[in-house]
This record gives structure tokens, C-alpha cells and sequence, in this order.
């Protein structure tokens, strides 16, 4: 069991994935900016769930998983870099720029994940992660058809976190450098784009003819 910080857990993605960590027995808090929110939402989820804002919950974890809109990350990851001590701090960021969410926007930098690095210093063990998931799938509980690809030039952080994804009942792929989550990110539009023009109820990106084990180097 690990000790989890969904960081913006008060939104679909964070209220997701907090929802399906608690179900797989971790020890998880939800923060925000706002104490009240992040203490109504931990309440929905359960009374063993902790809360408190962002850098508070961030202190102490294993797994810190930021969940904010791309507008929103600079800030929050300058507000917990501080708090975030050895933990794998996961950014789910991508770079959507409303309102042509289904045109991909990839930043100066290359990518929201190496936005992230500059925002938090080369000491804050990065992984990005959970681009291509569905919130609303992911809440739904019935199994989410969508890989979640684990990207980090930080190999053991990688690991474990595809580790962590397993545990949540999703198939977790290592996918090399934290460069390459731009591929992640641009395909989130191209996923937005087929939800409309197809009608899907939250499109995804399975991956196949792979090992078991996929290698992580």
C-alpha cells in the first residue's frame, strides 16, 4: 500500500483516479487550493481518504499525482515543489488550449512533461502518466480499454509507476524519456477529435503485440 497525494483531486481526472486508488487499498489524499473543496471531495470518496491543500497533502507521500489543467500547472507545481521531498511526483498535464481542444498545442518546451521538469528542478523525481484515460470511464469502475503510457528519464520512477497503474487494474506501459510523453500529449486531441466525429463515449489507445513485460529501458 502507498501513501498517495492526488494534487487538483477535485477534478474528473484526480476524483477518477483517487476514487480507483482508494479501491485498491491505498492510503490516499485528495488536495486542492481550497481546504472546504478538497475536504468535501476526500468526504464523497470515503472517511479514511485525507485532504488538505495541495502542498499538505503533497508532504509525507509516496506518489504525488498532479491532476490541474494545463493553465493551471505552472502554479500548482511551484506551489508543491517544496512539499514533494523523494516522492514520484506523476504529472497527468496536457497542453489543451481551449477552445481548439482537438488541435494538438504541444508548448515551446516540447511538451507539457518538460514544462513540468523546468517548474520543478532537476531534483524532483518526474513521471508523466494517465494523458489517454477516460475520467469518466476510469470512475465507472467497469475496466478502462485504454493503456496508460509511463514516460521518465528516471527508470526506477518509471517502474514503479507502471507498477502503481497495475494496481489499479490498468495496463501500464513504460514508454522511454519524459520527451517522448509529447506523443502522449498530442493524442489526447487526436482522442477528443474521435469522441466527436464518431461518436465514441470516451475513445483509447491499446497497444499490440507486446510481451508480457514490456522492456524498461
Amino acid at each position: 500500500m502507498a501513501k498517495i497525494a492526488v494534487v487538483g483531486g477535485t477534478g474528473d481526472l484526480g476524483s477518477a483516479i483517487a476514487r480507483s486508488l482508494v479501491k485498491a487499498g491505498h492510503q490516499v489524499s485528495i488536495g486542492s487550493r481550497k481546504a472546504e473543496s478538497a475536504a468535501q471531495h476526500a468526504a464523497e470518496l470515503g472517511g479514511q481518504v485525507g485532504h488538505g491543500v495541495n502542498a499538505e497533502v503533497a508532504a509525507g507521500a509516496d506518489f504525488v499525482i498532479v491532476t490541474v489543467p494545463y493553465a493551471a500547472q505552472a502554479g500548482t507545481l511551484r506551489d508543491i515543489k517544496d512539499a514533494v521531498g523523494q516522492a514520484i511526483v506523476i504529472d497527468t498535464t496536457v497542453p489543451l488550449v481551449p477552445p481548439k481542444v482537438m488541435r494538438v498545442q504541444l508548448p515551446a518546451a516540447g511538451c507539457a512533461a518538460l514544462e513540468a521538469r523546468e517548474h520543478l528542478g532537476p531534483d524532483v523525481r518526474l513521471v508523466s502518466a494517465f494523458h489517454n484515460v477516460a475520467a469518466h470511464k476510469l470512475a465507472e469502475g467497469h475496466g478502462v480499454d485504454c493503456d496508460v503510457l509511463v514516460f521518465s528519464d528516471d527508470v526506477e520512477a518509471r517502474t514503479e509507476v507502471v507498477s502503481l497503474v497495475a494496481s489499479m487494474g490498468l495496463r501500464g506501459l513504460a514508454a522511454g524519456s519524459l520527451a517522448n510523453s509529447a506523443a502522449a500529449e498530442a493524442l489526447t486531441s487526436i482522442l477528443i477529435f474521435f469522441n466527436k466525429t464518431y461518436k465514441a463515449d470516451g475513445a483509447g489507445v491499446r497497444f499490440t503485440g507486446l510481451t508480457t513485460a514490456p522492456p524498461i529501458s
